[in-house]
């Protein structure tokens, strides 16, 4: 790369103009790339100050904690001047304590309460990431008043397109936009121009959702009140982004049963992937004796002279089939829980929906089993081998049913309980359906074939 090359070249005079043209998360890109830990300040201070601030904001944790090291004391103070206070508070929350240490003592005393503030907000609130900076309005401005006073206070602000118009108490009365503003007569009030039906979050509220009602109403920005309705801050949509990527990530992890992590794979060490994948995997390990119980349980009837090979050839079939079938019930009611598409009230829509879609999934996957164990592992030559077939295929019937159930209702039931429903998803709900499809096929191959 050019940057790189022109770096370690140390030709900075053709360096700076091509740094300063560029978009603050290319940057952030780039000095993840570097692994000379000398360059990292190099490079920083080339920056235009504005332009630093905004880079350092994207980068990685790991990136700024390298180059937060390589910085002197005023450098920090520098950019610590230039981002916005939640920007400050997610530094704080993911850097060591030596760093935070650093931080804080270059930061001044306004900024150190609000931080304070901050972080005794519960750490998945709506308090935790949400921003004191924002641009707040009396009713009885007029429109010229109103533009006077975001010209002088609105520099240093997160957003300036959404203004909140408070009364002196800070209760929230209503908003206006840039828009209604630049229509506006000047001489027309707030009082007269703002909208009183404001969409707002409470402090306590969960970050998840917040950014979800975000994304619903396509908000620049949503306001954050206390109990008695006082606005005390905002949420902006680039947080509200962040914080549903976030949860994606944990939700993924959970459906793949690994414990959540906050950094990336491949700066992730092997130990940490390790310990981070093994309690489930121990978990999934002791329930799945149960598998083998049910066998040992039933060996008599996996064992029949002639049926018993096929009988025991066809297990992870149905395992397989079955996990699949409640997996894909699973990851389509998460989603529409996360979406607040479905909740626990529509339990039973839910469930008489996935019944009909099962019979219709189960009856011609049965049909198909059906075929293939009689004509493909020809068993139509063997002596009652179409009732062989018959079980195996009944047996892939009834898991279907019963695996589309179970991957339907478990998430719900999460919910309910106040669980995380990723946590029941795909290798979870496997596991029960590997147990009850095992169980369900000896019980037909014992009812129907023990006869024989």
């Amino acid at each position: 790369m050019e940057i790189l090359e022109f770096l370690a070249e140390r030709k900075f005079a053709a360096l700076k103009p091509l740094v300063a043209a560029m978009n603050a998360t290319d940057l952030a890109r780039i000095f993840e790339e570097i692994e000379n830990e000398r360059d990292l300040p190099v490079l920083f201070r080339i920056l235009p100050k504005d332009l630093a601030a905004e880079t350092f904001v994207e980068m990685d944790g790991d990136t700024k904690e390298r180059l937060l090291r390589k910085l002197n004391d005023g450098e920090l103070r520098a950019v610590m001047e230039e981002l916005f206070l939640d920007d400050t508070v997610d530094l704080i929350e993911e850097m060591p304590a030596s760093v935070v240490k650093r931080v804080l003592s270059q930061s001044d005393e306004k900024t150190r309460e609000y931080i304070n503030a901050i972080l005794q907000y519960p750490k998945d609130s709506a308090g935790s990431i949400m921003t004191i900076e924002f641009v707040a309005l009396r009713k009885s401005m007029t429109v010229e008043q109103a533009f006077e006073r975001i010209r002088k206070t609105a520099i240093d602000k997160e957003t300036i397109y959404t203004c909140y118009v408070t009364d002196p108490t800070n209760k929230l009365l209503g908003l206006v936009t840039a828009k209604d503003l630049l229509l506006a007569q000047k001489s027309a009030t707030l009082g007269e121009i703002m909208n009183e039906n404001v969409i707002y979050a409470y402090t306590e509220d969960d970050k998840e959702d917040v950014a979800r009602k975000i994304a619903d109403y396509g908000f620049l920005a949503l306001p954050i009140v206390d109990k008695e309705m006082r606005l005390v801050g905002i949420v902006t949509v680039d947080d509200a982004m962040t914080v549903l990527q976030e949860e994606n990530t944990e939700d993924v992890s959970k459906m793949a049963a690994v414990v959540p992590t906050d950094k990336p794979y491949l700066k992730t060490s092997v130990w940490h992937i390790c310990v981070h994948r093994l309690p489930w995997l121990l978990i999934l390990l002791i329930s799945s004796t149960f598998s083998g119980l049910i066998i040992s349980a039933n060996e008599a009837t996996l064992n029949m002279p002639i049926y018993g090979i096929v009988l025991t050839a066809c297990m992870p079939m149905l395992m397989g089939t079955g996990g699949n079938a409640g997996s894909q019930a699973s990851a389509m009611i998460i989603r529409g829980i996360a979406l607040n598409e479905v909740r626990f009230s529509d339990l039973w829509k839910v469930v008489w929906k996935e019944i009909r879609v099962s019979v219709l999934l189960g009856a011609i996957l049965a049909a198909a089993c059906f075929l293939k164990t009689l004509f493909i592992d020809r068993l139509y030559a063997v002596q009652n081998g179409t009732i062989v077939a018959l079980v195996i295929s009944l047996s892939m019937f009834v898991t279907i049913l019963f695996a589309k159930l179970i991957g339907t209702a478990l998430p719900l039931l999460a919910k309910k309980i106040r669980l995380d429903p990723a946590v029941v998803a795909s290798p979870f709900i496997t596991t029960i359906v590997d147990v009850l499809s095992l169980t369900i096929y000896c019980l037909f191959a014992v009812t129907i074939l023990g006869t024989l």
